[in-house]
């Protein structure tokens, strides 16, 4: 029986939903789907990260492989040289991976069939004026927060652009991040950032709730909130769930501003249940994602709220010491904010600005060529 081997090739710079409709569809049309992703060196994102969201984002297709390949030869459609050049690397690269023939080309781009041709394969075209999936990688690396929620999940949540305010007790912390997040939200393409809030807190109150019905279960004293017993699996959980908190708003929005990580909480560990106790940044290491930059509200200028929840102003220097000790020796990279909240706000925008900037800038080689969307040109 003859296997159909069906070949997609392309940047995926980034992937979309776009392409993963048209794989879906070549999958469906294909006993074997192989998919290539083409790079030059000079694009922003390296090929092996593109290589691994598209892998992610196709688990759930088990025919289909994606490979990926450098090709830094210049486009130009209308040239021979140009032609022969990237068929080599094309063919180059499935050769490599063990792949001989290529019996059907998919394809929404007019290269296409020129393409199939040179691979004695068939050619099918599909949805070109992206009228099924209005999308682009070119409408994408133009604005990438407007275009947010069609890339693939999987490159989403690398590719935000990562806050983390962190502080002592009664900093700041709270009021810069929800600051924050309000003045992000009145710009095109943000409006869907995410609260990331403290999820400790939420679980000190229910801890305590737990432990105080246990005591009128049991004609015990009612226990104040000095009285619980920390383990070190609370920490765990904690950062498990804060990090889950903070992949989920990822996926919403480009832009995560987030009120304390799995970092902050190994630092609470280490205070309540001491040195030796790690479980916060255990259950953390495998899923921690890079951080753009970690804002650290100092103590000095705020004053102390003690709101009833709280240790008390007299730790508050030596957790902003631990913060900055630990973000340091871990290679993290952070900004200490001091003054009144308006010039830490001021300041805070000033290089989340800059970093929303870099990352949203993509390189092209001078050849590359744009792909216009139908709506875009009506």
């Amino acid at each position: 029986m003859t296997t159909r081997t069906g070949l997609i090739i392309g940047k995926f710079y980034p992937p979309h939903l776009g392409h993963l409709a048209l794989i879906e569809r070549a999958a469906r049309e294909s006993d074997r789907l192989v998919v290539l992703v083409m790079a030059t060196q000079i694009e922003t994102i390296p090929l092996q990260r593109r290589v691994a969201w598209l892998t992610d984002a196709t688990r759930h297709l088990t025919s289909v492989t994606i490979l990926g390949v450098l090709d830094d030869a210049p486009v130009h459609y209308e040239s021979e040289i140009a032609w022969v050049a990237h068929q080599e690397v094309t063919v180059a690269a499935l050769r490599n991976a063990g792949i001989d023939a290529i019996d059907v080309v998919f394809s929404s781009e007019n290269y296409g069939r020129e393409l199939a041709t040179r691979l004695s394969a068939e050619h099918v075209l599909d949805d070109p004026e992206r009228r099924r999936v209005p999308m682009s990688g070119t409408a994408a690396r133009e604005n990438l927060a407007e275009r947010w929620t069609q890339i693939v999940e999987p490159a989403r949540l690398e590719l935000a652009t990562r806050i983390v305010v962190i502080g002592a007790e009664s900093t700041g912390t709270t009021t810069l991040a929800e600051a924050l997040r309000r003045h992000y939200r009145t710009r095109p393409g943000f409006e869907r950032i995410a609260d990331v809030d403290e999820y400790g807190r939420r679980f000190t109150y229910e801890l305590h709730a737990r432990a105080m019905a246990e005591a009128r279960a049991t004609g015990e004293p009612v226990p104040a909130v000095d009285d619980l017993v920390w383990l070190p699996e609370h920490f765990a959980h904690i950062a498990r769930e804060q990090t889950r908190m903070e992949h989920a708003a990822a996926v919403d929005c480009a832009l995560v501003i987030a009120d304390t990580d799995a970092f902050a909480t190994s630092l609470w560990e280490r205070r309540y249940v001491g040195t030796h106790s790690h479980a916060a940044l255990d259950a953390a290491t495998t899923d921690l994602p890079r951080r753009d930059l970690y804002l650290v509200t100092d103590h000095v200028d705020v004053p102390f709220d003690q709101d009833g929840w709280r240790d008390g102003e007299h730790i508050r220097p030596e957790m902003t010491r631990w913060i900055i000790d630990g973000l340091t020796a871990r290679g993290l990279p952070w900004v200490l904010l001091r003054g009144a909240h308006q010039v830490r706000l001021d300041y805070s925008v000033e290089v989340v600005d800059a970093l929303l900037a870099r990352n949203s800038t993509f390189t092209s080689p001078a050849w590359a060529d744009a792909t216009s969307l139908a709506h875009d040109e009506a």
